[in-house]
């Protein structure tokens, strides 16, 4: 069994176990992006092997607040599964993650298929049906966030699960730009933040996937859900805790913990 195919492995292990990892860049020094990558894919196929299903993409460190946060200089990306959704409103256990933290975000809907390489953020919008109001549950199974950037891209950008409303918007009606978000724990402010956040607007974000993808012969569908990367800094979660994200001209979108 290859190196790759191991490490994928563990991270399956570590997140069906709940327990982190040593950060791979530790283990594996010269651990590259590309290598990190195929981790990912080879986690990907074991995901599919377990009866998931691929239901779209999310963009990691897209805004400065999180590549600040996360000690990295550029965006990643995973993959979306169907097992990673959970209704707006609904409720999670903590217990279900490791070390798990909550972003706000603007979710994309496809009504058509983007193929990179030379898409822009125009071909992006005219693609797209609507967006949603959303929250990202990131978590690492990392010991204590420890990462760099191959370690979250192996981790599958550190996905965890997706909460979206139900409310989709079409692009027309906004300035994706302008859109201000304000995430509440419990009823107070924890984060502010505007889609100006994401790479300067949320669809040069979903521009660079679709750019990006297409380095792995991997196209953008439609029907898949793009989450475009926080507008934030991430926020920890502990049982007891609901988060609400509060949008302009999209909306809201809440979480519980037990």
């Amino acid at each position: 069994m290859s190196k790759i195919e191991d490490m994928a492995i563990a991270l399956d292990r570590a997140e069906r176990e709940r327990t982190p990892l040593p950060p791979l860049s530790e283990t594996y020094p010269l651990l590259a992006p590309t290598e990190a990558y195929a981790i990912q894919n080879a986690l990907f196929a074991i995901k599919l092997a377990q009866g998931t299903r691929l239901v779209g993409r999310k963009i990691g460190l897209t805004s400065q607040a999180m590549q600040l946060q996360m000690g990295v200089n550029q965006p990643d990306y995973g993959f979306l599964l169907d097992t990673m959704a959970v209704p707006s409103g609904g409720v999670l256990a903590c217990s279900e993650c490791l070390q798990a933290r909550i972003e706000p975000e603007i979710a994309f809907w496809l009504a058509a298929d983007l193929r990179g390489p030379d898409i822009t953020a125009e071909q992006v919008l005219a693609a797209t049906r609507g967006v949603s109001a959303a929250l990202e549950l990131v978590d690492s199974r990392i010991s204590n966030w420890r990462i760099t950037l191959v370690d979250t891209i192996a981790d599958n950008a550190s996905s965890g699960r997706m909460i979206v409303s139900e409310l989709v918007v079409p692009v027309e009606k906004l300035d994706l730009a302008a859109v201000w978000t304000e995430l509440t724990r419990n009823g107070k402010p924890v984060g502010t933040g505007n889609g100006a956040a994401v790479l300067g607007h949320p669809a040069l974000a979903v521009a660079w996937l679709a750019n990006k993808l297409a380095e792995f012969d991997v196209t953008l569908l439609a029907g898949q859900i793009v989450l475009s990367g926080a507008m934030c800094a991430a926020v920890a979660v502990a049982p007891g805790d609901t988060f609400r994200a509060t949008f302009t001209g999209l909306g809201e979108v809440s979480v519980s913990f037990t």
